[in-house]
């Protein structure tokens, strides 16, 4: 089978995907074309223009199935380039534009929400890596539809995306020591220092967690950029100047044999984000033994049990005592040595990597 994938902004998390995905399908003759993940706004509209006329070659040569990310302009491509409009195509989500958080919108403007729907509808199979995913969209694109003032399709574009399906990135499995006993708590962070990730809640759960002296070690890792939310030099400083708090780790680890030394001494993952889509972070920490602690929001509650959830919050004080609760719950489990691992196989990519491929196999 010949698959053409099409990466219009290859993101670290597009990235993961498909090397995976590669990785675990290796009898399929892979085609990709890709474009970096910088300028959005000109890459979402240019990517069809760039291709169609720097890539036609590669473009019009025989495939099986087309693949491509839901960033990639496909209405317009399949338009400048007919002979894709022949091959079936698979458009798979791994976020939508409508379901950003207001306060960090960097992406505002109807262009990318309407590239989404033009994109999803210009499919044969539309898939997302989480119901949450699929839902947010289906209910932004209707609520988008209903602002046209007249000759609105809400209907006809409902109907047709209810055929999309929820099929999630694979994580890797790995063999982990159990944790032992112990009258400390390890607690990792893992996501990309953004406001989206709820450094704020982060900052208000390390001030709790100092004032009710909770022993904890504190891993903050994850992606950082050049200007990061001025919250993490208080919640270094907090940890730093508390007689309780400790900090193990500070900052993003690059090497992977470390980043996996670093998985196997914590206890905890937690989550404090107002934003994810699949929670890769959080999943593949606790394919490494990492117990899971994330707030009843988002796509959390498709993969773990309330036991493993706090309550949400509007109010950080609220939602960082909430979640203080349930550490200090973790660590009496820790300290009479009776924590239980989180089973996550079934989102492992032996179990997940056959289905993309019987989608794939079922378009023929």
């Amino acid at each position: 089978m010949r698959v053409l994938v099409l990466s219009a902004y290859h993101a670290d998390s597009h990235r993961h995907w498909l090397d995976g995905l590669m990785r675990h399908l290796p009898n399929i003759e892979w085609t990709v074309l890709s474009l970096p993940a910088r300028y959005f706004s000109w890459r979402i509209r240019g990517n069809s223009l760039s291709w169609a006329m720097q890539q036609r070659a590669l473009l019009t040569a025989p495939y099986d199935v087309v693949l491509a990310t839901s960033m990639t302009d496909l209405s317009a491509l399949r338009g400048l380039v007919p002979e894709l409009g022949r091959i079936p195509t698979v458009v798979y989500f791994h976020e939508n534009q409508f379901s950003y958080p207001q306060n960090v919108q960097q992406r505002s403007g109807v262009e990318p929400q309407i590239l989404n729907i033009y994109t999803a509808l210009a499919a044969d199979k539309v898939l997302f890596n989480s119901d949450y995913n699929r839902r947010t969209l289906l209910d932004g694109a209707d609520s988008l539809l209903a602002k046209l003032p007249d000759f609105a399709p809400r209907a006809e574009v409902a109907a047709q995306l209810a055929h999309s399906q929820v099929l999630p990135v694979g994580i890797e499995l790995h063999d982990y020591t159990p944790r032992p006993a112990g009258a400390r708590l390890s607690v990792l962070w893992n996501h990309r220092w953004e406001y989206d990730k709820g450094p704020d809640r982060l900052l208000a759960l390390v001030k709790e967690c100092a004032e009710h002296a909770l022993p904890l070690d504190f891993y903050i890792a994850g992606q950082q950029f050049r200007h990061h939310p001025e919250e993490f030099a208080e919640i270094k400083a907090v940890i730093e100047h508390s007689d309780v708090l400790t900090l193990c780790q500070w900052g993003y680890v690059a090497d992977a044999r470390r980043y996996e030394e670093m998985l196997s001494r914590c206890d905890v993952v937690l989550s404090t984000a107002i934003h994810d889509f699949q929670g890769l972070a959080i999943l593949e920490a606790v394919a490494q033994g990492c117990t899971p602690l994330i707030p009843d929001r988002l796509c959390y509650s498709e993969w773990f049990g309330e036991a493993y959830r706090y309550t949400a919050s509007d109010d950080l004080q609220l939602e960082a005592g909430a979640c203080r609760i349930q550490l200090q719950n973790l660590l009496l489990q820790k300290v009479r040595g009776n924590s239980v691992p989180v089973d996550v196989s079934a989102l492992s990519w032996r179990q997940l990597a056959p289905r993309y491929k019987q989608i794939f196999e079922d378009l023929l």
